[in-house]
């Protein structure tokens, strides 16, 4: 990384909690390579202070931010323009300045399925997204986006319900209906497994045909992972979703290729 100056340009994620997060050895990484005079950092912001640290960042000619749990959705009312495709999901993960005003995209879907295609075809699949918060909407719309059928599963029926109807997927339910239903790709967008030994659904339900894509990186072998391998179904692992929504963030904002092997690297090395 190049000294940090008075002409240093900020960038930074936030979220909450902050003490998880992979982001800032990514970007830096990135910045490194195509040589840019920027900085990346976290910061953790409570859901009640984030119009504030909005409004902080705005002050401060941030130059983008990330955004992660929990405020992908409430950033939508916080942005000067929100562009078509974050509209349609209903959450933004980045905010870029431009002309001196925040705009509010998602570069999650591409995330997810960048990492798919990395091993397989996601058009005419029947796929399966447990969780509807704000990733679970980008993931149903990315996976529709490439021709996808998507069932979608979350703890509580309603929620489900409303994501599938409000971005057209096919049919909702909770997460005890996996073990029911045809799943030639399966994303889990919950936070269960993060930084514990537990999965959002019984191994036995886990088709063992199926592609497994976890949102969750830390462990890098969660337990819904493992208990997919063991069935014998392929997996990949949460890092190349971030990976790839990072790079395409970079691209918003700089109009540059990012380099995916040295943010993965740098993702690994924690």
């Amino acid at each position: 990384m190049r000294p940090i100056g008075p002409r240093t340009q900020l960038c930074g994620v936030v979220l909450h909690p902050a003490g998880h997060t992979r982001s800032p050895a990514m970007h830096n990484a990135a910045f490194a390579a195509l040589d840019i005079d920027a900085v990346y950092v976290a910061f953790d912001v409570p859901p009640p202070a984030l119009p504030a640290a909005v409004a902080g960042a705005r002050a401060l000619g941030v130059r983008q931010l990330a955004v992660s749990i929990p405020h992908k959705e409430a950033m939508l009312a916080l942005c000067d323009e929100v562009d078509a495709t974050a509209r349609r999901i209903g959450a933004v993960n980045t905010v870029t300045l431009r002309d001196g005003r925040f705009v509010g995209t998602n570069t999650d879907w591409i995330g997810v399925v960048r990492a798919i295609e990395r091993s397989s075809d996601i058009a005419g699949r029947d796929a399966v997204v447990l969780g509807a918060g704000g990733a679970a909407r980008a993931a149903v719309f990315g996976l529709r986006e490439r021709g996808a059928r998507v069932r979608v599963l979350n703890r509580t029926r309603a929620r489900a319900e409303q994501l599938a109807a409000e971005l057209g997927a096919t049919a909702a339910g909770t997460l005890d209906e996996l073990g029911g239903v045809h799943c030639d790709l399966l994303v889990n967008t919950t936070s269960v497994g993060l930084r514990e030994d537990a999965s959002p659904v019984r191994a036995d339900a886990i088709p063992a045909t199926c592609v497994v894509l976890d949102a969750v990186y830390d462990p890098a072998r969660t337990r819904l992972l493992r208990d997919a391998e063991a069935r014998g179904a392929r997996t990949i692992e949460g890092k190349w979703w971030l990976v790839h929504q990072a790079a395409e963030q970079i691209r918003a904002w700089t109009g540059a290729d990012a380099p995916i092997d040295s943010m993965a690297q740098a993702f690994s090395a924690g």
